[in-house]
């Protein structure tokens, strides 16, 4: 019947997902728990150059807050 097609499409789905969220948490862990920002436009870049500047350490994920904007 077609309910036999479910154990094999559970185990597609999840090798299909595995990868993808082992690669997310992974890209966290390196990035100190921040997400991994991409600049693909201008003014992305631009806004992760402020970030470094404002950090104050000069890694841009490294955000302290408003405390350091003068």
């Amino acid at each position: 019947m077609w309910y036999e097609i479910l154990p094999g499409f559970a185990i597609m789905t999840v090798c299909l997902f595995v990868p993808g969220i082992a690669t997310t948490h992974i890209h966290k862990f390196t990035s100190g728990g921040k997400e991994k920002r991409i600049a693909r436009i201008p003014y992305h870049w631009y806004l992760m150059e402020r970030d470094k500047r404002v950090s104050g350490s000069g890694i841009h994920y490294h955000s302290k807050g408003l405390e350091n904007i003068k």
